[in-house]
């Protein structure tokens, strides 16, 4: 069954942007509080009331001496120490801040939180939400409830919450578009055909320059060569495990065209990472780069004027759906300090903070009035993103989820690197993740 167009149409109306994705992968050190008990913070804030969502701010104080240790991207390095430092000086709590790619938060978090090891605040991508709430390794968003639910977009919500409970603390919302160099693109092309026949005239492999490049590898970039033409992850709006859409006949004809587009970039999968595809994007060396809203900040710097937005392409004259997230803070729930912990995801997700993070990383905001911002509604780059958000989907945020990303991104690479063909790649991948959805160890 395919995700329901009510799904890309609720997304549509209450959120300007998309996910995954998509950290650094740099590890951190051993954070948290290391005397933290074996047993799970209380669901109880003190001095906070006890009707959930209903405390004022006011009413929740920190517990004394405490401290806290907050997981952050490296790429958003610099507004987690400047909320930090903003949250110090309000509240009198000492915050460290600590590298970890959000996508392996919650996995060290499962391990970490019960020894005491693992940071009090961590930011998740939405997907990975039920994954930690099942493992009950995180607090509801209680005392904070009724206010976010009413500060923040529908969607981002939607993506904060598991089996009708509110966890998360929304901060961004993502998802891909084109960027282009316009001194070597007069204007964005409307189709994969156009971007293949530009790059004709442009890539030269043996000067390592590229028509367009993306993370050929990755699920998350390449959702739209699944999706445009049918595909889809889970059925039953992302819930139903059992309905898997990765190899059905719409995503296969999406694979062929993305199979096609390996004349535009003829290099290996495993050539391609962030760091090397922004290098030649600032450099002129790549036209066309598909990518997310955190590569803004650098890009304006590096480009000035000649940097250009616009939503993906089309495929074989379909509109290109990718995929969406959302950023969120979770309270550990082995915290020694739930109070001050919350009270930091709260500070560090609200407008001000989201507007930071928007200025400083070219994030997109969840947050109504940041919305409305001029900061926001008055940027072009912003309001591209915007319009592919119109054709984007959610993530799944089932626990099974993360049962996806390993299988699809090892087929994706056979497709691409050594030809083989679409559907016995994404077959297998298929079976590889009902194995895991049953328990049962994949080959």
């Amino acid at each position: 069954m395919k995700l329901k167009k009510l799904m890309v149409l609720t997304a549509a109306c209450s959120m300007v942007l998309s996910i995954t994705a998509c950290g650094s992968n740099n590890n951190a050190n051993n954070g948290g509080n290391v005397e933290a008990t074996n047993a799970p913070a209380a669901n109880t804030t003190e001095n906070a009331g006890t009707n959930s969502g209903n405390a004022a701010a006011t009413e929740v104080v920190p517990e004394d001496g405490a401290t806290l240790t907050v997981w952050e991207s490296k790429d958003e390095r610099k507004f987690a120490e400047e909320i930090a430092k903003q949250f110090t000086a309000k509240y009198n709590v000492p915050v460290k801040i600590e590298e970890l790619a959000p996508p392996d938060q919650v996995n060290r978090l499962i391990q970490d939180g019960p020894s005491g090891l693992a940071a009090d605040v961590v930011l998740l991508p939405h997907d990975n939400l039920g994954k930690a709430a099942s493992a009950s390794v995180v607090l509801p968003n209680d005392i904070f409830a009724e206010e976010t639910k009413s500060a923040n977009t529908e969607a981002s919500i939607i993506g904060s919450t598991f089996n009708n409970e509110l966890y998360g603390y929304p901060r961004a919302a993502e998802t891909y578009a084109l960027y282009y160099n316009k001194s070597l693109l007069k204007e964005a092309p409307k189709s994969f055909d156009d971007v293949l026949a530009f790059s004709k005239t442009f890539t030269d492999k043996s000067k390592n320059r590229y028509g367009i490049m993306w993370e050929v590898g990755n699920l998350y970039f390449n959702y739209m060569f699944i999706a445009s033409n049918g595909g889809y992850l889970f059925g039953d709006n992302g819930t139903n495990k059992d309905d898997i859409g990765l190899n059905n006949e719409g995503a296969i004809t999406s694979l062929k065209a993305f199979v096609k587009m390996k004349e535009a970039l003829p290099i290996k999968s495993g050539d391609i990472n962030p760091d090397i595809k922004r290098g030649l994007f600032n450099s002129g060396d790549v036209a066309m780069d598909i990518t997310g809203p955190w590569e803004l900040a650098g890009y304006k710097t590096a480009l000035g004027d000649n940097l250009g937005i616009a939503p993906i392409p089309t495929i074989d004259g379909k509109t290109s759906i990718t995929f969406s997230g959302i950023k969120i803070f979770a309270v550990n729930a082995y915290s020694q300090y739930p109070n001050a912990a919350k009270l930091y995801a709260n500070f560090a997700s609200g407008k001000d903070a989201q507007l930071l993070l928007n200025k400083l990383v070219g994030s997109v905001p969840t947050n109504n009035e940041a919305l409305a911002d001029p900061q926001i509604s008055g940027d072009p780059y912003v309001s591209a993103f915007a319009e592919q958000a119109k054709n984007s989907q959610p993530m799944p945020s089932i626990p099974e989820m993360g049962n996806v990303w390993a299988p699809v991104n090892a087929a994706l690479p056979e497709i691409w690197d050594k030809n083989v063909d679409p559907k016995v790649a994404m077959d297998k991948a298929v079976q590889q993740i009902k194995d895991l959805n049953n328990g049962v160890a994949a080959e």
